[in-house]
């Protein structure tokens, strides 16, 4: 097994993985997250501060996250509404070839408890 298939296997294991117990050096793990982003192999949500999320997505489709900000938690939004009204700005203000990231961050019902 790489370790490209080590840090995949890590990421569908667990919602929020932090520490797999795997001897991959940190930095590793970064790189292969990174190129995995690039590839469109692994979403990359941002936190509250700036920290970089990856999650192995269900949907291959562009999709927008709903994001706790107490336990990273992501739920993969299909939100069509979004959709129309990105398209509907970008031509209203002659922009062409546009591209967007959609991130609701709140309080899961888990930790809201």
């Amino acid at each position: 097994m790489s370790r490209r298939d080590d840090v995949l296997a890590a990421l569908r294991s667990a919602p929020g993985v932090r520490d797999a117990g795997t001897p991959i050096g940190l930095a590793t793990v970064y790189r292969v997250l990174a190129a995995m982003a690039a590839a469109g192999e692994v979403d990359v949500v941002r936190a509250g501060e700036g920290e970089a999320l990856y999650r192995s997505c269900r949907s291959d489709e562009h999709h927008h996250h709903l994001l706790c900000r107490a336990c990273g938690r992501a739920v993969e939004l299909d939100a069509h509404v979004v959709e129309e009204w990105a398209r509907a700005m970008a031509v209203r203000h002659g922009f062409t070839a546009v591209d967007h990231v959609v991130e609701i961050v709140g309080t899961c019902a888990a930790c809201t408890r």
